[in-house]
């Protein structure tokens, strides 16, 4: 389980694939907003990592993104990654791509 400072930075990129932008979401209630109104209009939403790299007081994982729709049961599937800058071991940043290559290059690695 990873622990959040209560002053985090979540640079969300799911509402992108549901048609709208990247939005921002700061402390413990924005990511609450975040989640609240994505499972407002999802029944589902599931990351799955084929890869994690440990960097340090940073983590980058890449994988795939699955969500089925509230009513609709439509269902989308996207690449995946994300970045986690940490500091005294809490997450204060967290940063979502829905291009994984994005998510290597924040991270300041080259594929």
């Amino acid at each position: 389980m990873l622990d959040v400072d209560p002053e985090v930075e979540y640079y969300a990129a799911l509402p992108v694939l549901l048609g709208g932008s990247a939005a921002v979401y700061h402390g413990h209630a924005g990511v609450r907003e975040l989640f609240r109104d994505l499972y407002d209009v999802l029944d589902e939403i599931h990351v799955e990592y084929s890869e994690l790299r440990d960097l340090g007081d940073r983590t980058v994982a890449i994988g795939r993104l699955r969500t089925r729709g509230k009513g609709s049961g439509a269902e989308t599937e996207s690449p995946y990654g994300s970045v986690v800058d940490l500091r005294n071991g809490k997450a204060i940043r967290f940063r979502s791509y829905l291009d994984p290559n994005q998510a290597l290059e924040a991270a300041g690695l080259r594929e």
